[in-house]
C-alpha cells in the first residue's frame, strides 16, 4: 500500500490531477471549443484593419461602403459568437471546477477517515481543515481557467506567428525573439512565487490551528486570566503570516514588472524595426497596422497569462497540499482476503503481543499472553504508562500490534474486516465526544436509522431518560458543540445509551467514570453495570473502588502483566495492587 502511494507520489502534480479533469471531459472539450471561438475576433480584427488601410492607401483598389458594411457584418457575427461562447465558459466552465473541487474534497475526507490515530496525534486539526476547505477553493478556478487560458494563448500565439510571417518573416522573428527571454524570467519568478504561496498556506493553517486551540480552550484561558498571553501568541502568528504575504507580493510585483518591461520591449522593436521596414519598402502600411494589432493581441495574451499566474500558483499549491493528505499512507487496512468477524461468544486472546508506537518507537507492551473468557469482566489497573489504554486500543485496531496476534473467538483480528470488528466492540472513554446536534441524534449514532422508540429505550437502559425528558426540548434538545450544554455525567450516560443501541458483544471502558463527581459516578456506574451484563468487558480503572467486583483484575506495569487475580486474592498477595489499594484509601489516586 505504502509502495503504491510512493510510486503515485512520484508522478508530476498535473499528471496526478488529470484524472479529476478527465471525469468531465465532455464539458472540458466543449469549453475549449468555446475558448477557440472567443479568439476569432482577436485574430480577424487585425486582418480587417490591414485590408481597410491597404485599400485606403492603394488607388488601384476600390474601397466602397458596401465592402465596409460586409466587413462590419462579419465582425458583428463573430462578436455574437464570442458572447455565446464566453457565456458558456463563464457558467458551465466554472461549474466544472466546482464539480472537481467537490470530488477532491470528498476523496480527501474519505482518506482522512481511514488514517490511523498516529496521523491525528501528529497533525493539527487547523492544518487539516485548511487543506480540505481553503486550499480546494482555489482548485475551482484553476481547474476551469488553467486549460482554457493556456489553450487560448497557444491559439493566439500560433495564429499571430503564422499570419505575421506571411507579411514579413524577418520582422516576425525579431519580434518573437523576445518571447524565450520572457519565458526564462517568468519561470524563474514563478517558482519563487509558488514557494511563497506554499509558505503562506502553511502559515494560515498554523493560524487556524492556534485560533481553534484558543476557542476550544476558552474556559481554561479565562480560569487562568491568560487572555493577554493568548493575544500575544495569536499576534506572533498573525505577524508571521503578514511577513510571508509581504514577501509573496514582492515576488508578484517583480513578476508583473518584468512582464510590463518585456511588453515595452516588444512595442519598441515594432516601432524601430517596423518603421525601418516601412521606410525601405519591405512592408506595407496596412501590414504594419496589422503587426501592431497582432503584437497588441500577443502582449494582451501574455499579460492575461501573467495575471493568471497568481491564480495558477494558488491552484497548484492547493493541489500539492491536497496530495500531501492523499499520499499519507493508510496504516490500518483490511487484508485482501479479510472476512466479516463472526462473534459467537466474545472470547479474546492475546498471543505473545508486543507493541511500540510507530512515530516515536516507544515500546509499551512486551510479549503479552492473555486469555479473556467470554462474558468475563476484566479490570486493568496500574501506574500511568503501563499500557492499559494501549492494550484496549489494539483490540479494535486503532493501532496494529508490532508482533504477535489478537484473536476474537479464534479469529485473528487482522484477517477480518475493520467494519465488522469495530461493530462488535463498544468503547466508553473518559473524554466523551458528542456531536453538534440533538440528544436523539447523538444516541442514534449507535444505530443509524433507529426509531424514536429504540432511542428512548436505549436512554432508559442507560439511566438517561429522566434527565433528557427534563431538558427544555427533551430528546430534541441541542447539546452544543462537543456537548457543552450538558454535564459530564449527562454526556457519559448519553454515550452509554448509544452503546445500548449499538448492542456490541465486547465492551472497552476506558476510565469511564474517573472525571465525574461522586453522585454522577454512582449513576454512570449503574448504567455501565447494566450495559456490561452478558458482554465481555475490559475496564480501565482510575479509582480502584469501581472494580472491586470485577471477575479478574490485571496489574500492568513496565514488565507487562505483573499481577492478576480477584480483588481479595490480590490484597492477600500484598504486592503492587495491595500498595495501590492502600494508597487509594489514604486519599491518593492513580
Amino acid at each position: 500500500m505504502a509502495s503504491d502511494t510512493t510510486q503515485t507520489a512520484k508522478k508530476p502534480m498535473l499528471a496526478r490531477f488529470l484524472p479529476y479533469l478527465m471525469r468531465y471531459r465532455g464539458i472540458l472539450f466543449f469549453d475549449l471549443f468555446c475558448a477557440a471561438l472567443t479568439t476569432l475576433c482577436d485574430i480577424v480584427l487585425p486582418k480587417i484593419m490591414s485590408y481597410l488601410t491597404n485599400a485606403a492607401t492603394d488607388t488601384t483598389v476600390a474601397l466602397t461602403a458596401g465592402v465596409v458594411l460586409k466587413l462590419a457584418a462579419l465582425y458583428l457575427v463573430l462578436r455574437l459568437i464570442d458572447g455565446a461562447a464566453n457565456y458558456y465558459m463563464s457558467s458551465t466552465g466554472h461549474i466544472m471546477g466546482v464539480y472537481i473541487e467537490t470530488d477532491m474534497r470528498r476523496d480527501a475526507f474519505a482518506h482522512l477517515q481511514r488514517l490511523s490515530d498516529t496521523y491525528y496525534s501528529n497533525t493539527k486539526v487547523g492544518q487539516i481543515m485548511g487543506r480540505i476547505t481553503n486550499d480546494l477553493f482555489d482548485v475551482t478556478e484553476f481547474a476551469h481557467h488553467c486549460p482554457e487560458e493556456f489553450f487560448i494563448a497557444a491559439i493566439k500565439i500560433t495564429a499571430s506567428f503564422v499570419i505575421l510571417c506571411t507579411a514579413s518573416v524577418p520582422l516576425t522573428l525579431i519580434v518573437f525573439a523576445c518571447v524565450p527571454l520572457m519565458g526564462v524570467v517568468s519561470v524563474t519568478l514563478n517558482l519563487k512565487l509558488r514557494a511563497a504561496f506554499r509558505r503562506q498556506r502553511y502559515q494560515i493553517g498554523e493560524l487556524n490551528a492556534a485560533v481553534e486551540d484558543s476557542l476550544l480552550g476558552e474556559r481554561v484561558i479565562k480560569a487562568f486570566a491568560a487572555e493577554e498571553r493568548e493575544k500575544e501568541k495569536f499576534e506572533a502568528g498573525n505577524r508571521a503570516f503578514q511577513e510571508i504575504k509581504k514577501t509573496t507580493y514582492h515576488f508578484m510585483a517583480a513578476f508583473n514588472t518584468s512582464t510590463r518591461l518585456f511588453d515595452g520591449l516588444m512595442y519598441l522593436v515594432v516601432i524601430v524595426a517596423g518603421g525601418l521596414f516601412l521606410v525601405y519598402g519591405r512592408i506595407s502600411a496596412g501590414d504594419l497596422v496589422a503587426y501592431i494589432l497582432y503584437v497588441s493581441t500577443l502582449i494582451a495574451t501574455i499579460r492575461r497569462i501573467v495575471e493568471f499566474a497568481e491564480q495558477f500558483q494558488r491552484g497548484m499549491t492547493g493541489i500539492e497540499r491536497f496530495y500531501e493528505i492523499m499520499d499519507t499512507p493508510v496504516d490500518i487496512t483490511d487484508a485482501p482476503d479479510a472476512k466479516p468477524l463472526v462473534v459467537t461468544e466474545g472470547g479474546i486472546e492475546f498471543r505473545d503481543v508486543s507493541f511500540e508506537y510507530p512515530d516515536d518507537h516507544n515500546k509499551v507492551l512486551r510479549h503479552v499472553d492473555l486469555k479473556i473468557r467470554p462474558g468475563e469482566n476484566l479490570a486493568l489497573v496500574g501506574p500511568s504508562g503501563g499500557g492499559k489504554t494501549t492494550l484496549c486500543n489494539l483490540i479494535p485496531r486503532f493501532y496494529d500490534v508490532t508482533d504477535g496476534h489478537i484473536l476474537i473467538d479464534g479469529q485473528d483480528i487482522r484477517k477480518v474486516t475493520l467494519e465488522s470488528l469495530r461493530n462488535a466492540i463498544g468503547v466508553v472513554q473518559q473524554d466523551v465526544y458528542l456531536f453538534s446536534g440533538t440528544v436523539a441524534e447523538n444516541i442514534a449514532y449507535g444505530k443509524p436509522g433507529a426509531s424514536r422508540e429504540e432511542i428512548e429505550t436505549a436512554a432508559r437502559l442507560a439511566g438517561a431518560d429522566g434527565f433528557v425528558k427534563a431538558l427544555k426540548d427533551g430528546y430534541d434538545t441541542y447539546v452544543g458543540e462537543r456537548g457543552v450544554k450538558l454535564s459530564g455525567g449527562q454526556k457519559q450516560r448519553i454515550s452509554i445509551a448509544r452503546l445500548f443501541l449499538k448492542n456490541p458483544r465486547i465492551l472497552l471502558l476506558d476510565e469511564a467514570t474517573s472525571a465525574l463527581d461522586n453522585e454522577s459516578e454512582v449513576l454512570v456506574g449503574q448504567s455501565l453495570d447494566a450495559l456490561a451484563k452478558g458482554r465481555t468487558t475490559l475496564t480501565i480503572a482510575h479509582r480502584l473502588t469501581t472494580i472491586k467486583n470485577a471477575d479478574r483484575i490485571l496489574v500492568l506495569g513496565k514488565n507487562g502483566i505483573e499481577e492478576e487475580g480477584t480483588h481479595a486474592e490480590l490484597l492477600a498477595k500484598k504486592g503492587i495492587y495491595y500498595r495501590l489499594w492502600n494508597g487509594l484509601v489514604s486519599g491518593q489516586t492513580l
